[in-house]
């Protein structure tokens, strides 16, 4: 249930905050005075989309924040959750939209996404507006309002979950057959990548060593001549390295005839002077096995070549050359495996065509069960809105009966559409072909009334629920409404009397010049400023007593 909403330099609004209560919230006042606009803020926050234009002149920032009881809302309170936020007996929403473009909303605080106030919204709140109008009026979503309605939810996840898997085994078979189609030109075009590939025979990382083969080929000489140098300083030299650690060895003999206190052992120095001996003997014969080989520089060449011209066919690498022969052997085991694979599709495509029929048909039947409670709730709703000849009527236009498998949608093998007959004798149309702007509305507020009961939101609002009525017709919307209100809270604009004499809470919306800028007021009404208010309503400027008298009566007849 929405408790309150703040606004603040939002379109013509400076600063308003607003509370709403149990029941029927009516909302009325001059033209102009931002009574749509205050609908347009909680629009923002279940998720539409902000533009800069939104922000009042001359301010930097919009904001609009709103909190909602959510104690009694479990299955909202579990989504909220489930999507890392935190989840308390109050749900705080907010929307800062900013000249900069750098819009933000919060849940309970935390940073949010657009796609989390829809997500949120679904169970939370509903404009009834024009665009709900238009929602409505249009088939394509009428199946899915006739599945709400009637329970088929369940079984259309069971049907879908079939389709899915349907539709999955028929793609597999277009491309099975496309390759069948195409198999001979593609199992030479196979072969010969395959061949090619073989013929080379490239192993892994081939390119890598045969490149630093090259390398030591083409340096030879200075790895030679660094090679035969370091031999010299370390073994051949007369003062080679070898020769001055002998010395060395013979002074520390020399020092312990002395002072056998010297902490230097014999193997010490003898272990130095074996591991210098050891790589002199490494490098000269490192050196003797290094010659220039252009024979073999001439293959390596040649067979890096043959490795670049794969590497560029097949991925950049050895390592995609390699993974695209394992890639060609497996398609060419697919193009001779593909009738075996077939047949094999085939006897499971024809299996689940079968259950897929079996469970369209069986959604179908759920759905005409439903069609017919549908339609005479919405009968008796019309009927109660003084249109007491009007005929409501789910049509099929096409059933899965009639159907093949291949025309199933996503949503069953059924197409269906809403059609009214405003008048006795007359034809039923579709409802997108209703002229008259008061059998819209009623039709509408019938429909919502029918599915307020089935739905899960707490809150509804009705914007221009009144258009193109007036009278007895009005009174008769205004009882539904306080009906609706008796499951929901119910937040109603309206300019008619007859249906704001039934709110529970009365708030009145004004517009003011002040200091050259138009600032719009939200008014609590107490009993007699009510009264004053739906005397306003009835009488215009010029409100008498005897105005004010059938106000009352209006009032008090309200709650007859």
């Amino acid at each position: 249930m929405l408790n309150e909403l703040s606004i603040k330099n939002f379109a013509i609004i400076d600063e308003l905050h607003v509370s709403f209560g149990d029941g029927l919230n009516v909302i009325s006042g001059e033209t102009g005075a931002g009574k749509s606009i205050i609908i347009g803020a909680v629009s923002l926050l279940l998720g539409d989309r902000a533009t800069a234009e939104m922000i009042r002149t001359q301010a930097d920032t919009a904001t609009v924040e709103a909190v909602f009881d959510i104690t009694a809302n479990k299955p909202l309170r579990e989504k909220i959750t489930e999507m890392g936020f935190a989840a308390e007996e109050e749900l705080i929403i907010r929307r800062v939209i900013s000249h900069a473009g750098k819009n933000k909303a919060f849940i309970n605080g935390q940073m949010a996404t657009l796609a989390n106030l829809a997500s949120v919204s679904e169970l939370l709140i509903n404009i009834c507006g024009q665009h709900e109008h238009q929602v409505i009026l249009n088939a394509e979503n009428h199946i899915n309002i006739l599945d709400e309605f009637g329970g088929c939810l369940p079984s259309r996840v069971v049907y879908a979950e079939i389709y899915s898997q349907y539709q999955r085994i028929t793609i597999q078979m277009e491309k099975l057959k496309y390759l069948r189609s195409s198999r001979e030109e593609k199992t030479d075009l196979f072969k010969f990548q395959l061949k090619e590939i073989q013929d080379i025979n490239p192993q892994p990382a081939e390119d890598t060593a045969l490149a630093d083969e090259k390398k030591i080929i083409v340096n030879f000489q200075k790895l030679s001549g660094w090679a035969n140098h370091a031999y010299d300083l370390l073994y051949s030299e007369k003062d080679s390295a070898i020769v001055k650690l002998k010395e060395v060895q013979n002074q520390i003999k020399e020092i312990k005839k002395i002072d056998a206190n010297l902490k230097l052992a014999d193997t010490d120095i003898e272990g130095s002077f074996i591991a210098l001996q050891e790589a002199a003997l490494t490098l000269r014969d490192y050196s003797k096995n290094l010659f220039f080989d252009s024979e073999r520089l001439t293959a390596i060449d040649e067979r890096l070549e043959l490795l670049n011209r794969l590497k560029r066919k097949h991925g950049g690498s050895i390592e995609g050359v390699l993974r695209r022969k394992q890639e060609i052997e497996e398609d060419l085991n697919k193009v001779f495996s593909v009738e075996e694979e077939l047949e094999k599709l085939g006897k499971e495509e024809e299996k689940i065509r079968d259950d897929l029929r079996q469970s369209a048909l069986k959604l179908s039947q759920i759905r005409k069960q439903a069609a017919k409670k549908l339609q005479e709730a919405v009968e008796k709703e019309i009927h109660a809105l003084n249109m007491p000849h009007a005929s409501f009527h789910v049509n099929f236009n096409k059933c899965a009966a009639d159907k093949s498998v291949e025309s199933f949608d996503p949503t069953g093998g059924d197409e269906i559409e809403f059609y009214l007959a405003a008048n006795k004798g007359e034809e039923s149309k579709p409802l997108n072909r209703i002229a008259s702007g008061g059998e819209l509305s009623r039709i509408i507020l019938a429909l919502k009334n029918v599915l307020s009961r089935t739905g899960s939101v707490a809150s509804i609002i009705f914007d221009e629920v009144d258009n193109g009525i007036g009278g007895a017709v009005a009174e008769i919307i205004g009882r539904k409404l306080k009906d609706v209100s008796e499951n929901h809270q119910v937040i109603c604009i309206t300019h008619l009397p007859q249906i704001a004499c039934f709110g529970d809470k009365h708030m009145y919306v004004s517009k003011k010049v002040v200091k050259g800028r138009t600032i719009t007021f939200v008014e609590e009404l107490d009993n007699e400023q009510k009264i004053e208010e739906i005397s306003r309503m009835l009488g215009g400027v010029n409100v008498t007593k005897a105005t004010r008298e059938h106000a009352r009566e209006m009032i008090s007849g309200s709650k007859a």
